[in-house]
C-alpha cells in the first residue's frame, strides 16, 4: 500500500529524490518501484551512458565498479560516474533488470558533460566558497559534529514507509534555495535539468503513462524537474558545445568512494555504510552497529593486538548510550567510533585507528567480467595480467614480488622457465607508461641483474592511467612502444637517448632499442660533456653485458660504444681543469668509464689506462681528480707501493700548498680504501706533511682531511689507528677511541668557522 500521506498523482512522474551512495535511499526506492511497478526508469546519468546498462546487470559485475568517459584528443578530461551496491542508481538499474523493465540515463551526454569542463568560470573560486559555506551552516544547525552524522541518524536509520522520499526532496529543496544562483555552475544545473526534462517528454510521448515512469535523482534536482519552466527546445540542443569521447567501464574501490579520497558525492566511510545497507536488508536496525565492534575486534586480534569480548559488549552498550542522549535509538557512526576508543581503544584512538580505517572505509574493490566494455589497452592489459599470473596482485594491499630473470631449468614448459622474465617485460612496460599499479624496487647487485623487487598495488587511478594509454597504442607493447620513441625524438642529451635504450632493454623491445640507437649516434657526433658521455657508457656497457638474460641482441650497441668510450678518452684530461665543485661530476665519470672498460674487452683499456696514467702525474688538473686517477691505477695494480711514494712525498711536500695536498688525498682516499689503510708509508708521509705544516696551513689541510676520512666507516678508523697509534707509539686503542668518539659541540662550531673562513688573504 502506498502511504497515505504520498500519493501518485495522475499524469505526473514519480520523481524520487536520492542522496548518492546512501544505503536508504537505495532500499526506500525499491520498495517504491516495487509499490508503482513502473513501466521506465529514469535514472540521472548521462544519457549515452545507457548502452553501458547491460555490463553493469552483468551478473558477473561485482560492484564498486565506474563508468568512465574520456576525450578522444590531449589533454585527456575524464567523467566519471561510481555504483557501489547500495548506490539508489545502481539499484534502480537492478531492479529494471530483474523485473523485465525498461531503464535509462536521462542526463546531458558525457561528450557534453566534457565540453563544459573546457569552457573556463571566473566565478568558480566564488561558487565554490558559497557552496561550502551552506554545507558549514548545515553543520552549525545539525547540532552535531557535521550534517554527516544529521543525515545518518535522520536518514539512513529511517524506516518509516516513504520517510526517505519525503525527507530527501524536503532536504534538496531547502539545499536549493541556500545556494540557487549563487553556485558557479548553477547555469550548468539549469540545462542539464531542461534537458532531463526533454528525457522525460520524450518518454510520454512515445506512449507511456506518466504515473508509470519513475525519475531517480538527486534530491537538489528534485525542485527543478517539478517546476514548470520548458524543457530544451531542439535550437537550444543544437546550440550545446560537445567533445568526441570514448567510454568504458572499471573496477573501482571504496577507498575512491571515500570522500577522504577528494570525491566530493563520498561519504567517510564506504564500508561502514555496506554494513547499513545489509541492515536494510536484514531488516534488523541494530545489525550495523554490532558488526562494526565485530570487524575491529577482528582486525585487532588478527594483527596481534588483543581485545576481550567484555571490552567489545561494553562498547556495543556504550554506543547506544550515547545515541540515546542525543534522543535516537540507533547510534551513529560517531556514536560508535566514540564507544570503539573508549573500551576498544582503553582512550586512545591512534590504538584503533587502523582498524577503523579498515572497518570504516575498507579494501574493497570492484570487478567486471572479461571483456566487458573496455577499451582495447584494458583488454590487453587483463589479459596479460591472467597469462602471467598476477591477478591476485590487484588489490589495494601493497604486495611484494620477486623475480628470477634466469632460465628454470626444473619446470616442464618453456612458459614457465621464462615466466618471470615475461613479467619483467610487462612491468618495464607499465612503468614507462606511468602506471601506477608497478613500483620498481632496484636490486643492487655486483655481477648480476637477474633479480627484480617489485611492489605492486591497484588503484583506480592506474585503471585510468591504462585508459589515457590507449591513446598512443592498443596495447601496452604499442603504447610503450610509442612512449619511448616520442621521448627519443624529443631528448637533445645523448644520456637522456642512452636511458631509453636502457629502458627499452628493460621492457624487452629490440625494435625500440634500434630506433633509439641511430637516434644516439646522430646526436653523438655534436660536442658533449664528459660526465654526459659517461653516463651514456654506462647505460649502453650495462645493455651489451646482460642483453643475453633478456634475449636481447647488443651487436648495433657495440660500435657505438667504442666511440664514444674514445671520445671521453679524448675529452677527459681536459675537463680536469676545473674546481672543487665540478670535479665530483668528473670523478663520477671516470668511476661509469672504469667500469665499462673492466668489463668490455672490445674497448681499448691500454688507452683508457694511459689516460688515467697522465691524469694521476700531471700537476695542473685538480688534485682531487689527479688523486682518483692515482687510486685507478692502484687499483688495477699499475700502480706500485714505490710509485705510490714518490707521489705521495711529491703531493704532500712543503712546497706544495695544504689544500692542494688535501685535495690530492682525498681523490686517493675514494677507492680501495684496504688497501690505503694497509700501506704504512702511505701514513708515514702523511704523518710527516703534516709535521711540516704551520698552524694556519694545517687549518686549510683539516678542512680537506676532514672531508677525506668523513665516509670511512668506524672499522676503517680503528684499522688507521692501529697505523697511527704505531708510528706515534700509542696505545692504538686509546687513538681508535680519539678517532671514533663524536666531536664535542665546541670542536664543531671551530670546524664550522673554519668551513666560512676565507684563505684566499693567506
Amino acid at each position: 500500500m502506498i502511504d497515505a500521506s504520498i500519493q501518485i498523482q495522475e499524469h505526473q512522474p514519480v520523481i524520487f529524490g536520492i542522496r548518492h551512495l546512501s544505503p536508504a535511499g537505495a532500499w526506500n526506492l525499491r520498495k517504491l518501484l516495487d509499490e508503482v511497478m513502473p513501466q521506465l526508469v529514469l535514472v540521472e546519468g548521462p544519457s549515452d551512458f545507457t548502452e553501458e546498462l547491460r555490463y553493469l546487470t552483468d551478473r558477473n559485475t561485482k560492484p564498486p565498479i565506474a563508468i568512465m568517459a574520456y576525450t578522444n584528443e590531449t589533454p585527456i578530461r575524464t567523467i566519471l560516474y561510481p555504483f557501489a551496491e547500495y548506490s539508489p542508481e545502481y539499484q534502480a538499474i537492478l531492479w529494471a533488470k530483474e523485473h523485465q523493465k525498461e531503464c535509462r540515463f536521462i542526463d546531458l551526454p558525457s561528450g557534453v558533460f566534457l565540453a563544459f569542463s573546457r569552457i573556463s568560470r571566473k566565478d568558480e573560486t566564488l561558487g565554490e566558497e558559497g557552496h561550502m559555506s551552506v554545507y558549514r551552516k548545515l553543520d552549525e544547525l545539525s547540532g552535531e559534529d557535521g550534517h554527516e552524522t544529521f543525515w545518518e541518524r535522520t536518514m539512513e536509520h529511517f524506516s518509516e514507509n516513504h520517510g526517505y522520499w519525503k525527507g530527501a526532496e524536503v532536504f534538496g529543496k531547502n539545499l536549493r534555495e541556500l545556494t540557487e544562483d549563487t553556485e558557479c555552475d548553477y547555469a550548468e544545473i539549469v540545462v542539464r535539468e531542461a534537458y532531463m526534462k526533454r528525457q522525460i517528454k520524450e518518454a510520454i510521448e512515445a506512449g507511456i503513462a506518466p504515473e508509470k515512469i519513475v525519475v531517480v535523482t538527486g534530491a537538489y534536482h528534485v525542485e527543478g524537474l517539478k517546476r514548470s519552466t520548458a524543457e530544451l527546445s531542439d535550437q537550444e540542443l543544437k546550440q550545446l558545445p560537445f567533445v568526441e569521447v570514448q567510454k568504458t567501464l572499471m573496477p573501482y574501490s571504496y577507498y575512491r568512494l571515500s570522500s577522504r579520497s577528494g570525491y566530493g558525492a563520498g561519504n567517510k566511510a564506504p564500508s561502514y555504510y555496506g554494513l547499513l545497507w545489509e541492515a536494510h536488508q536484514r531488516e534488523e536496525a541494530d545489525y550495523a552497529a554490532r558488526s562494526y565492534f565485530s570487524k575491529l575486534a577482528f582486525w585487532q586480534r588478527k594483527n596481534g593486538n588483543m581485545v576481550s569480548s567484555a571490552e567489545v559488549i561494553e562498547a556495543v552498550r556504550l554506543s547506544f548510550s550515547l545515541a540515546e542522549l542525543q534522543g535516537y535509538q540507533i547510534p551513529a557512526l560517531r556514536d560508535l567510533r566514540d564507544a570503539a576508543t573508549t573500551c576498544m581503544g582503553h582512550g586512545n584512538f591512534g590504538e584503533i585507528a587502523q582498524a577503523v580505517a579498515d572497518t570504516e572505509i575498507g579494501t574493497i574493490i570492484g570487478s567486471l567480467p572479461q571483456g566487458v566494455s573496455r577499451t582495447s589497452i584494458q583488454n590487453d592489459f587483463y589479459h596479460l595480467l591472467d597469462k602471467l599470473n598476477l591477478r591476485r596482485y590487484c588489490s589495494m594491499i601493497a604486495d611484494d614480488l620477486h623475480l628470477d630473470l634466469r632460465e628454470k631449468l626444473t619446470v616442464k614448459s618453456q612458459k614457465a622457465a621464462f615466466l618471470d622474465r615475461e613479467r619483467s617485460f610487462f612491468l618495464h612496460r607499465l612503468r614507462v607508461l606511468g602506471i601506477s599499479f608497478v613500483d620498481w624496487q632496484q636490486v643492487h647487485q655486483e655481477k648480476a641483474t637477474w633479480a627484480e623487487h617489485w611492489v605492486l598495488r591497484w588503484t583506480p587511478e592506474a585503471e585510468i592511467e591504462i585508459v589515457e594509454a590507449q591513446l598512443k597504442g592498443d596495447t601496452i607493447l604499442l603504447a610503450a612502444s610509442f612512449q619511448m620513441k616520442e621521448e627519443a625524438q624529443k631528448e637533445g642529451s645523448i644520456a637522456g637517448v642512452a636511458k631509453i635504450i636502457e629502458q627499452s632493454f628493460l621492457c624487452g623491445m629490440p625494435e625500440t632499442v634500434s630506433y633509439a640507437t641511430a637516434i644516439l649516434q646522430k646526436i653523438a657526433v655534436e660536442s658533449a660533456a664528459v660526465d654526459e658521455i659517461a653516463k651514456t657508457v654506462q647505460s649502453l656497457s650495462m645493455v651489451i653485458q646482460y642483453g643475453s638474460i633478456r634475449e636481447l641482441s647488443s651487436e648495433d650497441l657495440i660500435p657505438v660504444l667504442e666511440q664514444l668510450f674514445l671520445r671521453a678518452c679524448l675529452l677527459l684530461p681536459a675537463s680536469c681543469i676545473c674546481d672543487d665543485n665540478a670535479s665530483h661530476e668528473i670523478i663520477q665519470g671516470m668511476r661509469m668509464l672504469n667500469e665499462a672498460a673492466l668489463h668490455h674487452e672490445f674497448l681499448s683499456e691500454e688507452h683508457w689506462l694511459q689516460v688515467i696514467s697522465d691524469i694521476a702525474q700531471r700537476d695542473d688538473l685538480n688534485t682531487k681528480i689527479s688523486g682518483y686517477a692515482a687510486a685507478i691505477l692502484l687499483e688495477r695494480g699499475k700502480f706500485t707501493n714505490e710509485q705510490l711514494k714518490l707521489q705521495v712525498e711529491r703531493r704532500l711536500s712543503k712546497g706544495v700548498p695544504a689544500d692542494l695536498g688535501a685535495g690530492w688525498f682525498e681523490g686517493l682516499s675514494m677507492k680501495n680504501r684496504y688497501a690505503l689503510i694497509t700501506r704504512m708509508s702511505l701514513w708515514e708521509s702523511l704523518d710527516q706533511y703534516l709535521d711540516t705544516l704551520d698552524d694556519e696551513e694545517f687549518k686549510r689541510a683539516l678542512l680537506f682531511l676532514r672531508r677525506a676520512f668523513a665516509d670511512f666507516t668506524a672499522r676503517e678508523k680503528s684499522d688507521i689507528a692501529e697505523n697511527l697509534g704505531e708510528l706515534w707509539q700509542l696505545n692504538p686503542e686509546q687513538v681508535d677511541e680519539v678517532l671514533n668518539t663524536p666531536l664535542t659541540q665546541e670542536a664543531q662550531e671551530m670546524l664550522n668557522e673554519l668551513e666560512d673562513f676565507d684563505f684566499g688573504d693567506i
